[in-house]
């Protein structure tokens, strides 16, 4: 019996320094199988060069873009910058093409040596093509980045997408206190009015009121209003004071005879 348990706690601790299970090893192998495709994406991708367009014709998409350059060399990625919707707003209303058009692009070769290449190559030339093709005499501008990768355009587009979101944010932020601002002073103006209203209709009642009571205010008898003589008042002062004779003052001022 001794034997079997010593046995038993030997096994356990095998398999406690050993992986538990076998999902641990499949997790093991998943890390290290995508370790090893990055390395093999990023070995691909110091390979890849990137040309930018500067101006794409009127009537070109990507899907023409595409057929036109994978000519010179194999396409793997390309990215067009939708033109202002200000300026595809007016256009429309002028009566010009009411699709869809670009402002610029990157096409992404794979290989740089093809990129450099079609860049020296097409910068400057006539597109050509079809001769009934709206673009068939415009001319390429095209030019080869050096040391540009593929993630420094989507790390650029994700910046500008995330500034233009938070201007837009902010512009929806300065509307609604507008509006908020507006709907308050709306308010406002309503229980002014409201208040002016009930104050005019209740001028209105007391005028009302007040003449339907005027013939019964004449119907009613005259106040009497009694009046009494003023007495003359008596100057007890004047009265109590002693005066002179007469014949004192003849004799010291002299009669007059």
């Amino acid at each position: 019996m001794e034997q079997f348990e010593q046995e038993a706690d030997k096994a356990v601790l095998q398999e406690e320094e050993n992986p538990k299970s076998n999902d641990e090893r499949r997790e093991i192998r998943k890390k290290k199988r995508k370790k090893q495709q990055l390395l093999e994406e990023t070995a691909k991708a110091d390979k890849r060069g990137v040309c930018y367009l500067s101006r794409i014709p009127p009537h070109m998409d990507p899907l023409k873009l595409r057929q036109i350059l994978s000519h010179y060399g194999e396409i793997l990625r390309i990215y067009l910058t939708p033109e202002d919707p200000v300026a595809q707003v007016h256009r429309k209303r002028a009566g010009g093409f009411r699709g869809k058009e670009f402002s610029e692009g990157w096409v992404e070769f794979s290989r740089k040596s093809v990129a450099k290449r079609v860049a020296k190559m097409l910068n400057g030339e006539q597109i050509g093509g079809k001769k009934r093709s709206t673009f068939f005499y415009d001319l390429w501008n095209i030019k080869y980045l050096s040391k540009f990768k593929w993630e420094d355009l989507t790390g650029e587009i994700a910046y500008k997408n995330a500034s233009r979101e938070q201007k837009l944010a902010l512009e929806i932020s300065a509307a609604k206190k507008e509006r908020d601002f507006y709907l308050s002073k709306v308010e406002k103006s309503r229980a002014l009015t409201a208040i002016e209203e009930r104050m005019k209709k209740k001028q209105k009642v007391q005028q009302e009121s007040g003449a339907t009571a005027e013939p019964s205010q004449d119907k009613q008898v005259a106040k009497v209003i009694r009046q009494f003589p003023q007495t003359r008042p008596v100057d007890t002062v004047v009265q109590n004071k002693p005066r002179l004779s007469q014949h004192i003052l003849a004799g010291v001022f002299g009669s007059g005879s």
